[in-house]
C-alpha cells in the first residue's frame, strides 16, 4: 500500500464500513430509513416526483428492484403515488410529509455524526475535504453517466 491509489482504495473501503457507525440505524421509538429509502427520497426531494422509469434511469437499477423498494416505502407512508404533474401516463412517487420528516431527521443525525467525527478539524480542512469528495463523486458520475443533481 505504498501508492496513493492503493491508499485511496483502502480508505474508501473503510469509509464504506464506518459510515453506518456514525449514527445508529434504529432510534428508540422510531426507525431510521434504510439506505435505499434514504437515497431514493433524497433524489426525489431534489428532482421532484419521479416514475419507476425515471428512478431506474437515475440509479441504474432494474424496475423489479425499484418496485420492491418503492412498495416498502409506500407501506411505510414515506411516499405516495400521484398522477404525473406534467400530464404523462406513468404515475409518480412523491414524498409525503412523513417522508420529509424522516428524511430531515435522518439527515440531521448524519450531520451530527459527521460533526462529532470532525470536531477537531479546522473549518478549512472540512471545506477542503468536502471539495475533494465532491470532485471524486462528480468524476465517478461522469464515468457512470448518471450525475446526481446538486443544489
Amino acid at each position: 500500500m505504498d501508492k496513493p491509489l492503493d491508499l485511496i482504495e483502502f480508505e474508501t473501503m473503510l469509509l464504506g464500513r464506518y459510515m453506518h457507525l456514525l449514527t445508529p440505524r434504529m432510534r428508540e421509538g422510531d426507525r431510521r430509513l434504510d439506505r435505499s429509502a434514504y437515497l431514493l427520497l433524497s433524489r426525489i426531494q431534489v428532482d421532484g416526483p419521479m416514475s419507476i422509469g425515471q428512478l431506474s434511469d437515475a440509479f441504474g437499477l432494474d424496475t423489479s428492484t425499484l418496485n420492491r423498494q418503492t412498495a416498502a416505502m409506500l407501506r411505510s407512508g414515506i411516499v405516495e403515488r400521484i398522477p404525473d404533474p406534467e400530464g404523462g401516463i406513468a404515475r409518480k412517487f412523491a414524498i409525503t410529509a412523513e417522508g420529509q420528516r424522516r428524511l430531515a431527521s435522518d439527515r440531521t443525525e448524519n450531520l451530527d455524526g459527521l460533526e462529532k467525527v470532525m470536531e477537531n478539524w479546522a473549518p478549512e480542512e472540512v471545506a477542503e475535504f468536502a471539495a475533494y469528495l465532491g470532485r471524486l463523486n462528480r468524476d465517478i458520475e461522469r464515468l457512470d453517466g448518471r450525475p446526481w443533481p446538486r443544489r
